[in-house]
């Protein structure tokens, strides 16, 4: 039988912030277990919450950045679960009123709609050792802001493609937005995926089953495209699929069950007494949207309508946000777009992609482009000299003069370099004039640069050779 697939994201990110959501302890990251912990992280009874004013700012910050409205009140709740990990057995966290509501992100031709995004705080961390586990409270605490996508509308996510694709761009505004670092390998941005399978057509929607804190996009991927198969094979057969949280096994490659049937009144959600309801005003959400950078959208439309670049080289540069930001630099120093795109595309990322840190000036950058552009230097020399610099504070300019790779040769010199050559070489030419084999050329190109011991622009050499000959 032929299904049609529905997947909602729950999609957590640690929100960048100095301190955690409730307290005043450090949101920072420490190789020390249970080093930045107080009596309102770890739970103990008086310790009274106090809500992180800038964590709230840096939520709806989010959520405009992606089109939410954001509601003139929020409330928090308490969401009640035993769980190790949890100090309290209970999560502030929000339901009913979330700070924001009702946004949207495009995903190819689909603009996926989004039921909120809310505020919580983090749990802590089990650590495995063994036959035994240890609890660190470091992370219980942290802001986390919670995406929820509304796949119960048209259109919804498909395919595992689609929900990487999703994934993606939501990773990459968070990040331009400033309100999370989203580092994957450290558990700043994960997701939980529910998936269901109803027959073609079907206006009933199928049971749902959740797969929890997946981290890493390939491990989703995996992840989404088992439970499907696992899903169709029940439904196959004739069986009937159960609601249930299931885990996903990363080294297996496959899930097992978690917990079974689980809903909102399961954990028993009620306003928390210790906190106030939040009023943000339509003057804060001004002041808020005001300190939103250009977001990659239109940047991209910037490059590719101003800057000429085309849409696949938009997105490269685009991809990671340091790399967008030194290109937007290295274009003030150069207004020449296409040609720095071209230089970070095939040199600048090309050495991140070999396992380089992204350690170059855009002084260091803009030199290299020009200098080779106005046939000071060759370009496998200015290559070189790129690698030379990098994660140096040593200077391209310097580096060239001393290496001895400037080349302040005229065209006028490089002319008369050419006519020498073309002189002695009188019978090579007129071979090349009866076969016209490039290879012919590429001989008295590399006569001229012999003479000028490399100096000359080869590409120039091989203009001015043409024009002599043909």
């Amino acid at each position: 039988m032929v299904y049609d697939v529905v997947i909602g994201l729950e999609v957590h990110a640690e929100l960048k912030t100095q301190t955690k959501c409730f307290c005043s302890c450090k949101n920072e990251y420490s190789k020390v277990p249970n080093s930045n912990c107080c009596p309102v992280c770890v739970g103990l009874p008086g310790a009274l919450p106090i809500l992180n004013k800038y964590a709230v700012e840096q939520t709806i910050k989010a959520g405009l950045a992606l089109g939410f409205e954001i509601n003139n009140t929020a409330i928090f709740e308490r969401k009640n679960y035993f769980y190790p990990d949890l100090a309290k057995a209970y999560q502030i966290s929000q339901l009913e009123k979330p700070i924001c509501i009702n946004g949207h992100l495009r995903v190819g031709e689909k603009d996926i709609p989004i039921n909120r995004i809310h505020l919580e705080e983090d749990a802590g961390k089990l650590i495995h050792e063994g036959n035994q586990t240890f609890i660190d409270y470091n992370r219980g605490g942290v802001p986390l802001i919670e995406l929820v996508t509304d796949a119960l509308k048209e259109p919804h996510i498909e395919t595992a493609d689609e929900a990487i694709e999703f994934l993606t761009k939501l990773r990459q505004i968070y990040i331009y937005a400033g309100v999370s670092d989203c580092e994957l390998e450290k558990g700043q941005m994960r997701a939980d995926v529910n998936i269901s399978l109803k027959p073609k057509g079907s206006k009933e929607f199928g049971t749902k089953v959740e797969m929890k804190n997946i981290m890493g996009f390939k491990s989703i991927h995996k992840a989404i495209e088992y439970e499907i198969a696992r899903q169709k094979e029940i439904l196959d057969d004739g069986g009937e699929v159960e609601q249930e949280t299931r885990k996903w096994d990363f080294e297996k490659g496959e899930s097992y069950t978690l917990r079974t049937k689980e809903n909102a009144e399961d954990y028993r959600y009620f306003p928390d007494p210790d906190l106030l309801a939040v009023k943000i005003s339509n003057e804060d959400i001004e002041r808020i949207k005001s300190t939103l950078p250009i977001m990659p959208g239109e940047l991209k439309e910037k490059y590719v309508n101003e800057y000429n670049l085309s849409e696949n080289d938009a997105d490269i540069i685009l991809a990671e946000k340091e790399i967008t930001d030194l290109y937007n630099e290295c274009v003030k120093l150069y207004f020449q777009p296409k040609t720095v795109a071209n230089w970070f595309i095939t040199e600048i990322l090309a050495r991140i992609k070999g396992g380089a840190k992204l350690d170059i000036s855009k002084e260091n950058i803009v030199w290299l482009i020009k200098a080779v552009d106005e046939r000071k230097i060759q370009r496998n020399s200015a290559k070189d000299l790129l690698s030379f610099v990098w994660g140096t504070n040593l200077s391209a300019e310097e580096e060239a003069k001393k290496q001895g790779l400037l080349a302040d040769l005229s065209d006028d010199f490089v002319v008369e370099v050419l006519n020498k050559v073309l002189e002695e070489k009188a019978q090579v030419v007129e071979q090349y004039k009866r076969e016209q084999d490039p290879k012919i050329l590429n001989f008295l190109v590399g006569q001229v640069m012999k003479e000028t011991r490399g100096k000359a622009s080869a590409q120039l050499v091989m203009e001015k050779l043409k024009e002599k000959i043909e």
